[in-house]
């Protein structure tokens, strides 16, 4: 889609706004060239240089594999993120659709992919993401609703932290999309504070236009420099407590103040909807993970920007809903390869129909009952550091342990060396994914949503921001 020369002009006066020491946020939506780089079970920071449980959508850089780290992906010879210097790795569970009559999976692509990029108003000094630096955020064990129920809270002075929700857009809500009065155990629960969201999945189809079911991830942006890049479970949440004004959002005193990620994942479930009937407590959509809650929404990232781009960006770009592609003065330029993928290195069929799910994940959540000997940890779970130990008021997410073993359902594919395939544009390498997903990703001028799904974003990032605000002021 072509913006219009106005609002390219007003996103480059909004710059002069951005960077830190402010009280407004600014921010700017990063977007990608393709669908996706690879959907595999790889996933480098649960699973290093292991077959990882379960399938993830992969966005980033093209030495993305199960040993990837952040030296390797910042030497990936393409990406499929729109700027040039961004090599990072984004990852997701993907989407399978349980048919109701014939109990197959089938695979559900991804319409497109937004991670926005938001720089908190803030007395710290918002810094670029060291290489290697790894995040994660959700709780990819749950199966049950989150304590907090599904009101979405990134403040710790509020509560526990609960960063994860599904967004489901409507034509109408009448009926709603979510049971009346859920609890959560059989269905899903609505967002007292907006009836298109909520935690769990929704039990209505998502018809609105240029919008189907959401997954919505937020990510955590304080850092603690004393503890390893590979720690994930070092990373903690800013909070208003200490700030100049209740508008600002500052780390723990010598942490490090990185941008706060937000992923949007669009997944192309209208393609269903004459499969099942909505509002019967039976809604059929599972994570790769075999969870039919959808309780367990997570995200990872692993950093491999040029630190010298991304600081260019936060100090001088507030281009918000038109992209991270129209901030001014980008040090590397635009990336115009728009056939960046690799080769998946687990030898499996993750697409098509299929009689169970990649990895043999069995079915849990919801009227599938929760799985056995599974403990269904918190979301308030205090952070592992080094020194000095964490506020315990900056919350982080649970994720699973990492794996000691490979699994040995599937066999390992072996993986000597890092040569690329010799059929992609780009040299393929792969490394440990968490979560897999098909990603089309809304591009100005490539082959993604139309101008109307693109004014669609815009209505949903100012909502976004409208109630981002609600949940910080």
């Amino acid at each position: 889609m072509k913006f219009t020369a106005a609002a390219t002009l007003a996103a480059l006066v909004r710059a002069v706004s951005a960077g830190s020491n402010s009280d407004d946020r600014t921010f700017a939506v990063l977007r990608f060239t393709n669908k996706q780089l690879v959907k595999a079970r790889v996933d480098p920071i649960i699973s290093f240089g292991k077959l990882a449980s379960h399938v993830h959508g992969v966005m980033g850089g093209s030495n993305f594999g199960m040993s990837a780290t952040g030296e390797t992906l910042t030497q990936s010879k393409c990406t499929n993120a729109m700027i040039n210097g961004d090599n990072s790795a984004y990852w997701f569970p993907t989407l399978y659709f349980h048919d109701p009559k014939t109990k197959q999976f089938e695979s559900v692509d991804i319409f497109y992919v937004n991670v926005y990029y938001f720089f908190d108003g803030t007395d710290d000094k918002i810094k670029a993401f060291p290489p290697g630096l790894q995040m994660f955020s959700g709780n990819a064990t749950a199966r049950t609703p989150p304590s907090t129920g599904a009101k979405l809270n990134l403040e710790p002075e509020d509560g526990p932290i609960q960063p994860v929700q599904w967004t489901c857009p409507r034509s109408s809500y009448n009926p709603p999309s979510y049971p009346v009065n859920s609890d959560g155990m059989k269905g899903g629960i609505v967002d007292p504070n907006n009836q298109g969201s909520g935690v769990g999945f929704p039990d209505q189809n998502c018809d609105g236009f240029g919008s189907p079911l959401r997954a919505d991830i937020h990510m955590p942006s304080c850092y603690n420099p004393k503890a390893a890049l590979e720690d994930y479970q070092s990373m903690a949440w800013p909070s208003r407590k200490g700030a100049s004004n209740s508008r600002r959002l500052n780390c723990p005193e010598g942490w490090i103040h990185v941008p706060h990620l937000f992923f949007e994942i669009y997944f192309d479930t209208p393609k269903f909807a004459n499969r099942w009937t909505p509002g019967q407590g039976a809604q059929p959509f599972v994570l790769s993970n075999g969870d039919a809650s959808g309780y367990s929404l997570h995200a990872d990232f692993l950093a491999a920007w040029d630190q010298d781009v991304l600081q260019q960006i936060i100090d001088n770009c507030n281009a918000g809903s038109i992209g991270m592609d129209k901030c001014p003065g980008l040090l590397k330029g635009l990336n115009t390869n728009k056939d960046c993928e690799i080769d998946s290195p687990v030898q499996e069929v993750t697409d098509g129909i299929l009689e169970k799910l990649p990895g043999d994940n069995s079915l849990a959540g919801f009227s599938f009952g929760l799985p056995d000997n599974s403990p269904i940890l918190q979301l308030d779970v205090a952070p592992k550091t080094s020194s000095p130990p964490a506020p315990s008021q900056l919350p982080i997410q649970q994720a699973p342990q990492k794996e000691t073993a490979p699994p040995t359902a599937v066999p390992t594919p072996s993986l000597s060396g890092s040569r690329p395939s010799e059929t992609t544009s780009c040299p393929r390498n792969t490394k440990t994914v968490w979560e897999t997903v098909t990603v089309t990703v809304a591009v100005e001028e490539s082959a993604a949503p139309n101008a109307d799904d693109y004014s669609n974003v815009r209505r949903h990032v100012h909502d976004h921001m409208k109630r981002h605000r609600s949940h910080r002021d």
